[in-house]
């Protein structure tokens, strides 16, 4: 091929690329829009069956785009795709229509407002659904068996122990283990424990085999290797005293040379002990043999971020056995794992109350958008179109309950405040005074909107920043 029509398919393949970005663009944003419109809608229906006056349905913000009047109800599509709402008549102020929100039956009114809410969560059960269903079968929480040099294989875990609970935190999905484990927090620890020493023996013996490893070694011998590895760790694992993980260590060393046919070394390196050292560290529950078992102190896998970065990175050392996928598996594990993002929200927001997470870790708009694209450009450049879909939509359902979740809050402006103010009204027969909650609602308005700018401030430095 010459330039010319080299150049021509590079421009070919580059508008392609365009046209695929934009298409998960839009299916980005048509999702987002639905989030709001199932919630809105939620509200709407509930109204409407209530007996409740609608005065506008609207989707997105901003200046209307287009909308009609049927019945008592205005439908409109505004410009911003960034919210919705649906207007009821007696919802922010008093009137004396038999059939507004203000004069409705308080209990009507109750579910009116929780009907958000509920909608979103109930997307979330089919987004999860909808991610589920491509795939070829399902984690569970079960330790299958242990990757070389695993750091966790000599500190408690076994094969075959499922894990129920991870640092207070119960386990009952792969979700459930994965926010459990990726919100620990690193820990400095004394660098001269055995189990420390034990760690480093089976990962020195490890990297003594990734040494040994070339463009000649054989799959028969690569997997000799791994059974040494391996058969060195089981019995490190249960050493009593740094001399005897020592004296496996320096067996195991050359045993690893031999099961390639390569020269032994001809001295055995020591093992380093240094004062302290960061581990990701954790008290496990497991069920071992039908029985709960306590783990104290469970290391996992502590890397570096990169060779100039010494940010502690955490790796999971072990693999998860697969839970076969039939009707009966599909359907437990799609509540199963909604349930479990409702509790990963609920943990984050209480992590951030407890100061685990800070400002940083929060995202608006545009943080969400940027991760979408992020997400979907990683998904469609290792996977193809259908994973980026798959993607976007997982970040969907997470968004959409996060919604449902957060919108219920008992803090002013939100769903949640409003249904605190029926449940006052409900204990006390006496609503709270108008003007008292217009300026509690306002003040909570502010308060949102002041974080929301100090949020989407802070996403747009980090894109520019390449934070």
């Amino acid at each position: 091929m010459n330039d010319s029509g080299r150049l021509t398919a590079e421009s070919g393949d580059d508008f392609i690329t365009v046209l695929t970005t934009i298409a998960l663009i839009l299916i980005a944003v048509a999702l987002f829009e639905l989030i709001i419109f199932i919630h809105e809608g939620g509200h709407f229906i509930a109204a409407k069956k209530s007996g409740v006056q609608v005065n506008e349905f609207a989707l997105g913000m901003g200046p209307k785009l287009f909308s009609f009047t049927k019945g008592e109800t205005t439908y409109s599509l505004r410009l911003f795709p960034i919210g919705g709402y649906c207007a009821m008549e007696g919802e922010d102020e008093d009137s004396e229509n038999p059939r507004s929100f203000n004069n409705a039956k308080i209990w009507k009114r109750m579910i009116i407002i929780v009907a958000g809410a509920t909608m979103n969560i109930l997307l979330g059960l089919v987004l999860m659904l909808i991610t589920l269903l491509p795939q070829e079968n399902f984690a569970s929480t079960t330790v299958s068996q242990f990757s070389a040099g695993s750091f966790s294989a000599v500190t408690g875990l076994q094969p075959g122990d499922k894990i129920v609970e991870i640092n207070d935190y119960a386990v009952n999905t792969s979700t459930d283990f994965s926010f459990a484990l990726f919100t620990l927090p690193v820990k400095e620890v004394d660098g001269s424990e055995l189990s420390i020493y034990k760690e480093d023996c089976a990962y020195d013996l490890y990297y003594r085999a990734t040494e040994l490893v070339d463009k000649d070694t054989t799959d028969e011998q690569n997997a000799a290797l791994v059974k040494t590895i391996q058969t060195a760790q089981e019995k490190i694992a249960k050493a009593d005293s740094k001399e005897a993980a020592y004296a496996l260590f320096s067996e195991y060393y050359n045993v690893l040379a031999d099961d390639v046919g390569k020269e032994h070394a001809d001295k055995i390196p020591a093992i380093e002990e240094r004062e302290t050292r960061q581990r990701f560290r954790t008290d496990m529950t497991v069920e071992r043999n039908g029985e709960k078992v306590e783990l104290k102190d469970v290391d996992l896998l502590t890397t570096k971020k990169s060779a100039d970065d010494d940010t502690p990175q955490l790796r999971i050392d072990f693999y998860i056995e697969p839970l076969e996928k039939n009707f009966g598996t599909v359907i437990q594990q799609t509540f199963a794992s909604t349930v479990s993002v409702v509790r990963m929200v609920w943990g984050s927001l209480i992590g951030l109350i407890k100061g685990q997470f800070s400002l940083n870790d929060m995202s608006g708009p545009v943080g969400i958008a940027s991760a979408i694209t992020q997400v979907a450009g990683e998904s469609l450049r290792t996977s193809g179109f259908g994973s980026a879909v798959s993607s976007i939509v997982y970040i969907m359902m997470v968004i959409t309950i996060n919604l449902g979740v957060v919108n219920m809050l008992p803090f002013p402006a939100l769903d949640g405040g409003r249904f605190l103010m029926l449940l006052i009204e409900w204990i006390f027969r006496k609503p709270v005074p108008r003007k008292v909650e217009s300026v509690i609602n306002t003040v909570g308005l502010v308060l949102l909107l002041g974080l929301s700018a100090v949020i989407a401030v802070k996403d747009v430095w980090k894109i520019f920043s390449g934070g």
